[in-house]
């Protein structure tokens, strides 16, 4: 160690000092650093925490763990478009030419990922889920608020098996069965607050309601149009939390109050509300085509 005087100095340094500091790794040859990116995301004491919470630990010595497992099925989210070998050829891939590495085949993958199971994902997400902005990280607040919104997919298709067709819809055309989405989710930073899925028929709102409790007096939610129903509308100012969102054009609301700006009060059900006109026009893009 060399003070900030003998830096000034100006003279030489003679012999070299070597700062390291101690990394703790997993054992074995799936260490962290050797599952790509994933592994500095998620520790493996996280990883191994949830197994254990959720009776998943493998209860045998296994060429594929189940530490493994949440990796793989952690992997196989960021590549949807490509089947489980080369899922597993891109995770391994620092791996390659080390004879200790196992070549599963895709049915070993697969037993693989029905060994884990949900449990453990689930309890993963809901450690890592939440907002992730800081107070001076922008486009994340609107003054004093946390801006969130809720969003939904309904075109999520799953595996055609009489398992998911006896809980999910099936399309009339006989394509796969689809569940539908819906997450709260920290705008800015696209972190996951919460989310919840089952069968498309559910509606929006209904899985919206399921997401309630995660809000807080400090946020702000955005919206689209459709999130306007009475009992919604009330169940999230009920929250504490405010609101920002368009309403359906066939919307007809009572003016009671017009404001100096345009815009007027009014009510929705039980909540009052002010209401703004207003249109939005998209800029071009600077790389628009047109493709008509």
């Amino acid at each position: 160690m060399f003070g900030e005087d003998h830096l000034r100095s100006g003279v030489p340094l003679r012999d070299q000092s070597v700062i390291s500091r101690v990394v703790r790794v997993a054992a074995g040859v799936f260490a962290p650093g050797h599952l790509g990116e994933l592994t500095q995301v998620v520790p493996f004491e996280l990883v191994d925490a949830v197994l254990a919470e959720t009776g998943r630990v493998q209860r045998r010595i296994r060429e594929l763990p189940s530490r493994v497992g949440v990796y793989f099925l952690l992997a196989m989210c960021l590549f949807p478009e490509v089947g489980y070998l080369l899922v597993w050829d891109k995770m391994t891939g620092a791996l390659a030419g080390l004879p200790a590495v196992v070549s599963p085949t895709a049915k070993a993958l697969r037993d693989l990922r029905r060994r884990v199971g949900g449990a453990p994902m689930r309890a993963l997400f809901e450690v890592l889920c939440g907002p992730l902005a800081r107070p001076t990280t922008p486009g994340v607040r609107f003054g004093c608020y946390r801006t969130v919104s809720f969003d939904g997919c309904s075109s999520l298709k799953v595996p055609d098996t009489s398992r998911n067709r006896a809980w999910l819809d099936r399309l009339a055309h006989g394509g796969y069965p689809q569940l539908e989405l819906m997450t709260l989710v920290e705008t800015g930073t696209r972190a996951m607050i919460g989310a919840v899925f089952g069968p498309t028929v559910t509606g929006e709102t209904a899985y919206a309601k399921r997401l309630l409790h995660l809000l807080r007096p400090d946020m702000l939610v955005l919206w689209d149009k459709g999130f306007d129903g009475n009992d919604f509308l009330a169940a999230v100012t009920g929250t504490g939390a405010q609101i920002l969102g368009r309403l359906r054009s066939n919307r007809r609301v009572p003016v009671l109050s017009r404001l100096a700006d345009g815009s007027y009060l009014s009510v929705i059900g039980s909540v009052p509300v002010r209401i703004v006109d207003a249109a939005l026009v998209a800029p071009p893009r600077a790389d628009h085509r047109d493709l008509r």
